[in-house]
């Protein structure tokens, strides 16, 4: 469980404060007369440390998401200037914490953004609970996202909402792309010690329910602590097992470590799917060769049917202009951050009042809008405070000298195509 960051809220903290900071009041009405005022957007997220492949685009992203807000948005007749402040979690919760304190503490944001697994996504969530601040968040399974941060269904939140998928989504996903290979139904499971690892890996909630459903045999040797430099004992145990997969949800430098451990103990399944450390093109490369046939869940790529609601931009204009801008690769991420600013700019314009938290919040509640990540309407659940986006499964396959990801399993959402057909591990 994450753990919450205490700070006063800022009820609180602007009660207490000086005349330089004003309270909300006299925010208020500053700003209600100025000829263009201005509504602060704080985003949180890791540029730095283990994490950083998810926050790699940012600066592009937010160039364009400012380019595209420079004019202004209207709200209600009147024009408002947007403004961004972006702070890094360094991929550490806590961190995460003080950051997201600070945007709404100290910068009195308006709104606040965040994205990357529930290592950022949900401590700053809670910090916005805490300050009654309206809050938006992607890029984490919606289970360790409500549950994370001890959601009651049928309660939920009052200040914050989230869009993704879920683990019941990545499990059809890989069992969709699992039946296709004809492999032994024998799992090896690698959870670790996190938000993620203990979602992932929960009895009920997570992978084994549903696999023992679906007739797979998983083994899950214990969770491993981040960073680990050692999976002989999970390695043995998945050879013993026979398991001809093995599935899980880890960072990149713990699958790196695994692999090659693997390599030298001759372990050789013939599928290996992970979320989150097969995502990053950069980390495939790095990998060499024993990178070409891995899978993972796959959130968004230039091959799916949207566009934003903001630019216009289709998923493929978008990522032409990433790789153009920067000379990489797309990834997976760069969907999701541009469209928690389509969001944004869309509560914004709807909003009944934006000096009022209440109001800001309610229109994030009322959202319909299609994205470049698929629809987002939170009217549709699954569950209080979240709504899901579709995934399908796919798989690193060698082209010349690189690596392409292709779509190789989409029964759960078949208006994204496919591009190529399931490979079996060498």
């Amino acid at each position: 469980m994450t753990k919450t960051f205490k700070t006063p809220t800022r009820r609180a903290f602007l009660a207490g404060a000086t005349a330089a900071l004003a309270t909300p009041a006299i925010l208020k009405s500053s700003r209600a007369y100025a000829a263009t005022p201005t509504l602060k957007v704080g985003h949180v997220s890791p540029r730095t440390g283990p994490l950083a492949g998810f926050a790699e685009a940012d600066d592009f992203v937010l160039r364009g998401i400012e380019a595209a807000l420079s004019s202004g948005i209207e709200n209600n007749g009147k024009s408002w200037n947007v403004e961004i402040i972006s702070k890094d979690s360094q991929s550490n919760p806590n961190r995460a914490a003080e950051v997201a304190a600070d945007l709404i503490l100290r910068d009195e944001v308006d709104i606040i953004v965040a994205a990357s697994t529930p290592d950022t996504v949900n401590p700053v969530a809670d910090q916005a609970e805490i300050n009654e601040v309206p809050c938006i968040t992607t890029d984490c399974p919606w289970q360790p996202y409500f549950f994370g941060r001890n959601g009651v269904p049928g309660e939920g939140f009052a200040s914050t909402y989230h869009f993704f998928w879920g683990l019941e989504d990545v499990i059809g996903a890989f069992l969709d792309m699992w039946g296709q290979s004809g492999v032994a139904k024998k799992v090896g499971g690698l959870f670790p010690n996190d938000a993620d690892g203990n979602a992932w890996g929960h009895p009920e909630l997570g992978l084994p329910t549903p696999l023992a459903a679906a007739g797979y045999d998983l083994i899950d040797p214990g969770r491993f602590q981040p960073l680990s430099d050692d999976f002989s004992n999970y390695i043995a145990a998945f050879k013993e097992a026979g398991c001809e997969i093995v599935t899980g949800n880890m960072i990149a430098p713990d699958f790196a470590t695994f692999w090659s451990q693997a390599a030298q103990q001759g372990f050789n399944p013939k599928i290996v799917t992970i979320g989150k450390a097969l995502l990053f093109p950069s980390v495939i490369e790095s990998l060499g060769d024993r990178g070409d046939g891995l899978s993972s869940e796959v959130w968004w790529s230039p091959n799916h049917p949207f566009a934003s609601s903001l630019t216009g931009a289709s998923a493929k204009d978008l990522a032409t202009g990433y790789t153009a801008d920067s000379g990489r690769a797309w990834t997976q991420p760069i969907g999701f951050k541009h469209a928690l600013f389509e969001v944004v700019a869309d509560v914004v314009k709807r909003a009944e009042d934006l000096e009022d938290p209440e109001a800001i919040t309610a229109a994030i509640a009322g959202t319909s809008l299609n994205t470049i990540v698929g629809p987002v309407d939170w009217s549709k659940g699954p569950i209080n405070n979240v709504t899901k986006t579709p995934l399908v499964a796919g798989q690193w396959q060698k082209s010349g000298d690189s690596f392409e990801l292709q779509v190789v399993a989409n029964a759960a959402a078949p208006e994204i195509a496919l591009t190529s057909d399931l490979k079996l591990l060498s």
